[in-house]
């Protein structure tokens, strides 16, 4: 799949007129109905005034191929990681609901949030088997003092999961490296319920993160891995370089 071609036909094609005339010959040409200039992009002429001009250093940043992929699949995360902590917030609240209560954390989600349990029967995930909330049941049952401590830390990790998913959306580099360290510090507490109960959830869920680690750490050149920050700026095509990407496109046709 050509993530280019398939990005300038969803948003349309990004061309620019450089000031520098040697340039400008090389990415523009001349048709029948008027002048075409080349797509940063994907490479193809598109008649028309270009999308912007100036000095070749004022080019658009642009993201291709292999760039616009790791976007989609960062978005998926984002999507995957604001909903978790959609829950585990809930979860906080419903934690701090039980203060004064003789309702075990398992009946209060399952009365209070009925939609809940409906959807943790769709993803697999058994609320009354789930060994980190009989956890939390048995310390709310004898250590009630540490009730509000508990639900203000579950509200601070589902917090945390929604501040990942915002940034991972707007590609915000500090959300790719708060996603590698929260989700790291979760995997033993994953590694603890397999332990115990087996689902075909909990085995996705688990390897879907060690996946987004390796994945983020790889692509995104995380704490010096694979070549880190000097890799993102050879990678990175803005002004000079974003105009030399696309002289080296295969000329295609006028669209």
């Amino acid at each position: 799949m050509d993530w280019s071609t398939r990005a300038c036909a969803r948003t349309g094609h990004v061309t620019f007129s450089p000031a520098e005339d040697h340039l400008a010959q090389q990415i523009r040409v001349s048709t029948p109905v008027g002048t075409a200039w080349k797509c940063l992009r994907c490479g193809v002429f598109v008649p028309g005034e270009p999308f912007a001009h100036g000095p070749a250093s004022e080019a658009p940043e642009i993201l291709h191929d292999h760039q616009i992929r790791d976007r989609v699949i960062i978005r998926f995360l984002a999507v995957e990681r604001f909903i978790r902590g959609l829950i585990v917030l809930v979860l906080g609240i419903v934690v701090y609901q039980l203060q004064g209560s003789q309702d075990s954390l398992q009946d209060r989600l399952t009365t209070s949030i009925p939609l809940l349990k409906p959807f943790a029967d769709q993803i697999g995930w058994n609320i009354n088997q789930s060994k980190f909330i009989h956890l939390l049941n048995v310390i709310v049952e004898t250590t009630p003092h540490t009730l509000v401590l508990i639900a203000i830390g579950l509200v601070a990790y589902g917090c945390v999961q929604l501040t990942e998913g915002i940034g991972l959306w707007y590609q915000m580099r500090w959300a790719e490296y708060l996603t590698v360290v929260a989700t790291s510090a979760f995997i033993p507490y994953e590694i603890y319920e397999l332990m115990h109960t087996v689902t075909l959830f909990k085995i996705g869920a688990f390897v879907l993160n060690i996946l987004a680690v390796l994945w983020l750490l790889w692509t995104k050149h995380l704490f010096g891995v694979n070549g880190g920050g000097a890799a993102i700026e050879v990678e990175s095509l803005r002004g000079q370089s974003a105009i030399d990407h696309a002289i080296s496109l295969r000329t295609a046709p006028v669209a």
